[in-house]
């Protein structure tokens, strides 16, 4: 009979590469508790009403890429295909609101998008980000992307550039929406044919455009920044003002922009050049329009999204350094056993990272399987060790082997600094 195997586009993340995504996420739930961010967890599905209303039936997200069926109840549901309208569909459904003025929100969770596979991009992926409601004011943006930031560089992802614009309000992107227009009509037969699409519906996403006639095409386009209000430029210069003060180093990309029409003002991208040529790490923005638009109360709001399984890529194999004492019981004969189960099960419970041989190898075997695990220090008990109440105790980075009592083993264990 033919094995099952996984789904084109899905991975299984083994034991050894678990440890890689755990030590990214306490890293991750650390920051967010030291910024005052709280974890909000949503479900795995929703409507799909709130996907084609809150992300637009004009994305790929939505007229191509969601995992969409029709339950037996009729209802039209979605596995998620991102996480900001979850968050906001939450923050609506909950008032949280009207519990605080401000609320600041973090994730980590699994995403699923019918993409094409390729290094670094699944079709279950992951993401970690935050959400931040009830300031319009930018300290709130300097903060989110300082946060951001700081997560980068405290994992060590290497190569990091922010870049960083605003697109302004919603009167002001009317008004560059007209400007785009008006100067790519001459260039519309030169356009692509999805550039073509986006020409009436959605022109600054042809700013996002990876085409090389296109990007230069775009070279001689009008900025965003022609058509700010007062306002909007007040609004940006005061985050770059805020991030000077941070130390926080960013370059102005006129064309950076986010094509929903939620989306105002701040909008950033961090990358790494680690990641060669796909080398975006995460991507953010202001979405002041959002939660009216999905039925709340008129609230400003801003926040990012980043691809864990990009940033595990980009570290590469960077070994994760576990801080507890680790180790492996060696026992050799029947008598030693409820020794053994009972020293293994104490050292737990004392926070000690602990092993044992349960396939009742030879001594040769179990040292081998010590030497081959995480583990730095090997106790040893057979019959001899067991009448004279010493056990054999070896460091494996050293080789060092030195005599201990049995009954005092946790405590000397403990007492250890590895």
């Amino acid at each position: 009979m033919t094995s099952i195997r996984s789904i084109k586009g899905t991975q299984d993340i083994l034991p050894g590469q678990s440890q890689r995504w755990q030590a990214l996420e306490t890293t991750i739930r650390n920051i967010m508790d030291t910024y005052g961010y709280s974890e909000i967890r949503t479900p795995a599905f929703e409507r799909t009403e709130l996907f084609s209303r809150g992300v637009g039936t004009e994305t790929d997200i939505v007229s191509k890429e969601m995992y969409s069926w029709t339950d037996q109840g009729g209802e039209n549901l979605t596995l998620k295909p991102e996480l900001t309208a979850p968050v906001v569909r939450s923050f609506i459904q909950h008032n949280l609101g009207g519990q605080s003025p401000m609320n600041k929100l973090y994730y980590i969770d699994a995403l699923f998008r019918r993409e094409r596979p390729q290094k670094g991009r699944y079709r279950q992926f992951h993401q970690f980000g935050i959400e931040a409601f009830g300031s319009e004011h930018p300290e709130i943006d300097a903060e989110v992307i300082a946060l951001a930031m700081t997560v980068f560089n405290n994992i060590g992802l290497e190569g990091l550039t922010l870049k960083l614009n605003s697109i302004g309000s919603p009167e002001c992107r009317s008004d560059y929406r007209n400007a785009l227009r008006d100067f790519l009509k001459p260039h519309f037969s030169d356009l692509s044919e999805t550039s073509q699409k986006r020409f009436e519906n959605n022109p600054l996403r042809i700013l996002d455009t990876k085409v090389p006639h296109e990007i230069e095409i775009l070279k001689d386009a009008p900025q965003i920044s022609d058509s700010w209000t007062a306002e909007d430029k007040t609004h940006f210069e005061e985050v770059c003002s805020f991030l000077d003060e941070m130390g926080i180093q960013y370059s102005i990309e006129p064309n950076l922009v986010r094509g929903l029409d939620y989306y105002t003002r701040t909008t950033f991208e961090i990358t790494s050049t680690a990641l060669g040529a796909q080398n975006a790490i995460c991507g953010g923005g202001r979405y002041d329009g959002l939660v009216e638009m999905l039925g709340g109360k008129p609230t400003p709001g801003i926040g990012f999204a980043a691809g864990m399984e990009r940033i595990l890529l980009a570290l590469g194999n960077v070994e994760t350094n576990s801080k507890t004492t680790q180790v492996y019981i060696v026992g050799l004969g029947d008598a030693v056993r409820p020794t053994v189960v009972k020293l293994a099960e104490d050292l737990r419970h004392n926070n000690i990272r602990t092993q044992l041989d349960v396939l009742r190898r030879s001594m040769k075997a179990q040292m081998r399987d010590a030497n081959k695990s995480s583990a730095t220090i090997a106790v040893i008990i057979g019959d001899k060790e067991l009448k004279s109440g010493l056990a054999e105790i070896k460091d494996l980075k050293t080789g060092d082997q030195e005599p201990v009592k049995i009954k005092g083993l946790v405590d000397h264990i403990n007492s250890l600094t590895l």
